[in-house]
């Protein structure tokens, strides 16, 4: 192992502060309940901790007593006809779409209660986002409209129908114009609907609106190429990534699919044939991409432009007017070597730049022309309809309103009053606007604005389909009755303009009928059907063209140098501000959904709230501690925010993320963070994310929900990793084979698992977890694991049986760090690299829990698995304790009953989307990973039916089923021919915490770098 190596969670953690030693000299933050109830008493000092079951035998039985008391009993009443498609007990599966990537959702007696991949799916292989898996919570969210408004007051549709008819009538006599604002629509039928509706009504013109846009590729594409398009990227295909500011990995364009195409060429199998892409990051903040990158260089936004100028000439031999060094020496440096690693590479290698400037866009699509992109790597005609919005025809629109030229405007899923850069001039246009309708599902901060709100029915009550990628189309289908007095936007459109097909349904069926049934082969009812059941059609691939570039690049060059110098921040109490969006919140539509508000956002680790991430370097000189409030302006636009010490970010930057800071989401979303789209700015016909800021302290500090550090390993040794170059010298390099060993030990008999059917064990590849989260809120909802809000978060009481510890290092040059080495000292500091670790239940054979609890409650399966009784438990706690893992959950509260917590999940609603096949647990039991044990049991049963073995692949932990990355895998390690079994007999398998002799039944892969003279 290389003994230079240091791992740390957090600046707390490496500098040992005082506060976070205090903590973890205590293994629980605050006592038991019942400890503060006998100390109340005067009892508790008297007992003892390790003798208070004497004194809690007494309290169980009076309150046992105290409960026998009787209840009204209610009868439950059987189907008097049985739905021939359910039955009780039995899961059902739909087909659908979410976001253009084909899904499947589960449904328990008719109510959806869990979104899953498509394994069939063309773009991620069956894996899923975070956002995705949250989005069945959605469905039963209260806070929807629950039937539509006209005036502010409650309506039926047959009101809305006669007024919204009646105005359009006179407008479209009047010749006033009629604008539709929507996010990208990419669905063929409603595509169709809005052209009828255009049809009907001449003057209306559909507007595509994106809070986060990527006009600037499409617009960049246009004036390269002639084609107006988004490319649609391969990052399988590239042997070497370079990438300037896109976080590709997390929230760029389309995540889940770059995910599932980037791990192809670093996994397991790729590995093993001696082959692994190389990746190299140029960005300010450190983003989930940048600390997934092989190489990672530290730039500030007003350098980059410079940079991409300078990679240009280096690859095309030419010098552009104005070319000049960066000023930023390792960059400079940087740029040269990896000009010379693509070249080597031509035609294998894919550069992208997450920036929205037409300008850098189009001289990324100069620099990927010279390396021989397109065609392999970049996609123009097989391209991505995901993202069509355009930026300069909604300014135009917001000047024609003020111009008293709209007569009507209905908003399709798009919120401008909230993530415009100047809502309030939305605002003030909207008043000259006759008719103002929202389609909205919830009177969100532009709906309430509207005179007509026509909410719309959830996704998963809708019908459709959805059209991401050219000539891959996947089909929207309802798994459940509108729960409110919603209506489908397009069945509205099509009332309102008198359409001969009024019904939704029917309209999507002609339109397949009439032509996407046959791109996939089929035709008529039966064709009909065979799509519900796949979920999508796919065409053949068109031929990837080869495109040249001749454009001159003089202009370009000035124009990207000319707003550079412009970013430049110069003089004390200004830095270079750049916004970023989080991998849970994205743009905030779903910010009332308290699964991805407690989800920790990868890097920072940060929950329920946005921050200023600044490098330490930079808090330090200016005086910042964590949690200091500041004010940050832009061009006179103000908000305060709390500062987070950031190791990766560039000196001279800060980072915010945008999604945060709604006023009409719901009670969850309402003042969570503070709203950072206002410092957007509209340059050269784009919303650019980078802006010059000053900043001052207010005087205020807050405490973060921040979960990181809330298990510490104790310097242990729990991450593993190594170079390329020294994997394919020896495969087993770093994995700590050869120092191996295996101890008897007294206390343990040792399970004979092997003469056992099944050993259920998980192997987990840390090249390919990226650590993007999906799998944390997978486990939710998979296992009704409940939401315990900002408070309970910062009390360390976060109830998520699988997290993903972040793990920073740098190389110390021998120097010992110690407790009293100041920060400005460790010159590595701000160039850290990162280690994602999905760290669950171990499922040890010799748990260390097993032995001290006092009641049975955790006890060792036959098969391997280490099982909770909750009906035992009575909340010792001392399973925790014992667990070098930290991966036990104590249940202070009765978290799905308790009105504290209606803010954050609880409504006359939410109960619905509870998992049937899963208890939810009360409060004071312990709680951890049970690998699914329910889908173990069905996987099992389902066999017996079909009286045949267990398969693998049949049984798939809910963890695994989302992953993008297919980073974890889980299975019967007995099947020496299952994918677990291969995985764990990989050269690169070691486990954490070996040395303890616990016997884990997970193994982790080491983590693979593949660097090059970049890290000399």
């Amino acid at each position: 192992m290389d003994s230079n190596k240091k791992y740390w969670k957090g600046l707390e953690e490496l500098n040992n502060d005082p506060e976070f030693v205090e903590k973890n000299k205590h293994e629980f933050a605050e006592p038991l309940p019942i400890e503060e109830v006998l100390s109340g008493a005067g009892l508790m000092n008297k007992t003892p901790r390790r003798d208070f079951l004497k004194a809690l035998g007494f309290g169980v039985g009076a309150v046992t007593l105290a409960a026998c008391q009787k209840v009204p009993v209610h009868k439950s009443i059987p189907y008097l006809i049985k739905p021939e498609e359910v039955t009780p007990g039995v899961a059902n599966y739909y087909t659908s779409t979410y976001e253009g990537h084909a899904i499947l959702v589960k449904t328990r007696e008719g109510r959806p209660i869990k979104v899953e991949g498509n394994p069939n799916d063309l773009l991620s292989k069956g894996g899923l986002s975070a956002q995705a898996q949250a989005s069945v919570l959605d469905l039963y969210d209260y806070n929807r409209l629950k039937n539509p408004i006209l005036n502010n007051s409650d309506a039926n549709w047959n009101e809305i129908d006669a007024f919204v008819k009646n105005e359009l009538a006179s407008i479209k006599a009047s010749g006033k114009k009629i604008r539709l604002i929507s996010s990208t629509v990419h669905s063929p039928s409603t595509l169709a609907v809005i052209a009828d509706f255009v049809a009907q009504y001449p003057t209306t013109k559909h507007i595509n609106y994106d809070a986060v846009s990527y006009t600037g590729i499409i617009q960049a594409n246009q004036n390269s190429f002639g084609k107006a398009v988004l490319p649609h990227y391969r990052f399988d295909k590239a042997d070497i990534i370079v990438s300037f500011g896109a976080d590709f990995l997390g929230t760029w364009i389309s995540p889940v699919e770059f995910t599932t195409q980037y791990v192809q060429n670093r996994n397991n199998a790729s590995l093993q044939n001696k082959k692994m892409s190389r990746h190299i990051q140029f960005e300010s903040g450190m983003s989930l991409t940048g600390s997934n990158a092989d190489t990672r260089i530290l730039i500030k936004p007003s350098e980059e432009g410079a940079l991409l100028v300078n990679l240009y000439n280096e690859i095309s031999g030419s010098s552009l007017p104005g070319s000049k060094p960066s000023g930023n020496t390792n960059a400079d440096k940087a740029i040269k070597l990896v000009a010379k690693e693509l070249i080597a590479a031509k035609g294998k290698v894919l550069v992208v730049a997450g920036s929205n400037d037409v300008a850098k866009q189009v001289l990324v699509n100069a620099i990927n022309a010279q390396l021989a992109s397109f065609g392999t790597t970049i996609d123009l005609d097989n391209y991505s309809n995901q993202y069509a919005g355009n930026d300069h025809d909604f300014v135009e629109f917001v000047s024609e309103m003020n111009r008293g030229e709209v007569d009507a405007v209905f908003f399709l899923n798009a919120n401008p009053v909230y993530d415009y850069h100047n809502g309030n001039a939305i605002k003030d246009a909207l008043k000259k606007v006759r008719l103002k309708l929202s389609f909205s599902e919830r009177n969100d901060e532009t709906a309430m604005l509207c005179d007509v709100i026509a909410p719309n029915h959830y996704y998963l009550e809708s019908w459709g389909d959805d059209n991401a990628i050219e000539g891959y189309y996947t089909v929207v289908q309802p798994t459940i009755n509108p729960v409110y007095d919603t209506r489908q936007a397009e069945e509205s459109l099509l009332i309102w303009s008198d359409n001969a097909v009024k019904d939704y349904y029917t309209y999507v069926r002609n339109n397949w009928d009439k032509s996407l049934l046959a791109k996939g082969g089929l035709s008529g009812l039966k064709g009909w059907e065979t799509l519900l059941q796949t979920g999508f059609v796919k065409e053949a691939d068109k031929a990837a063209g080869t495109y040249s570039f001749n454009r001159d690049l003089n202009g370009v060059a000035q124009t990207i140098l000319n707003q550079s110098s412009k970013l430049e921040a110069l003089g004390d109490g200004k830095v270079e501000l750049q916004l970023y969006q989080t991998v849970a919140l994205r743009d905030g539509k779903r910010a009332n959904n308290p699964w991805l508000q407690e989800l920790p956002d990868p890097v920072s680790k940060v929950t329920w709230e946005n921050f200023a991430a600044m490098s330490p370097t930079d808090m330090k000189k200016l005086g910042f501690v964590q949690g200091d409030v500041v004010n940050i302006d832009v061009n006179g636009i103000s908000i305060a925010l709390p500062v987070l010490s950031q190791p990766g970010q560039a000196q001279g930057t800060m980072s915010v993320a945008v999604g945060y800071g709604r006023t009409q989401a719901g009670p969850v979303g309402n003042g969570t963070g503070k709203n950072a789209f206002p410092f957007l700015n509209f340059i050269n016909g784009t919303f650019q994310t980078n802006s010059v800021a000053t900043f001052s302290k207010t005087g205020d500090n807050i405490i973060f929900a921040q979960t990181q550090t809330h298990h510490s390993f104790e310097g242990r040794d729990v991450i593993r990793e190594t170079t390329f170059s020294e994997y394919k010298k020896d495969p087993a390099s770093n994995s700590g084979k050869s120092e191996r060993r295996k101890t008897n030990d007294l206390f343990w008999q040792d399970y004979e698992l092997e003469k056992k059917p099944y050993s259920w064990v998980m192997a987990i590849d840390l090249n390919a977890c990226t650590g993007c989260g999906a799998c944390v809120v997978a486990c939710s909802a998979e296992n009704n694991i409940p939401v315990v809000g900002k408070d309970e978060v910062r009390r360390r009481r976060e109830m998520h049986w699988i997290r993903i510890d972040r793990y920073y290092s740098f190389k110390d040059e021998g120097k010992n760090v110690t407790e009293e080495q100041e920060i400005s000292t460790l010159k590595d500091l701000d160039n850290v690299s990162v280690v994602y670790q999905p760290m669950l239940c171990q499922h040890c054979d010799h748990a260390p829990c097993e032995t001290v609890c006092p009641v049975l409650a955790t006890v060792h399966s036959s098969e391997g698995l280490n099982h909770m009784a909750y009906n035992r438990c009575i909340g010792t706690r001392y399973c925790a304790n014992n667990c070098p893992y930290k991966v036990r959950r104590f249940n202070w509260f009765n978290y799905w009953n308790d009105s504290r917590f209606d803010n954050y999940l609880i409504n006359e609603h939410t109960h619905l989307v509870l998992n049937p096949d899963v208890a939810t647990r009360f409060r004071g039991v312990m709680e951890k990973c049970s690998m699914c044990i329910q889908r173990i049991q069905a996987g099992k049963l389902k066999a017996k039916i079909e009286k045949r073995p267990v398969k693998d692949g049949d049984i798939k932990t809910a963890c695994q089923q989302t992953c993008p990355a297919n980073a974890i895998i889980f299975g019967n390690q007995n099947d020496p021919e299952s994918e677990v079994s291969k995985a764990l007999k990989s050269e690169r398998t070691y486990y954490v915490l070996e040395e303890l002799n616990v016997q884990p039944g997970v193994g982790y892969q080491v983590k693979v770098r593949n660097i090059s003279e970049l890290e000399a």
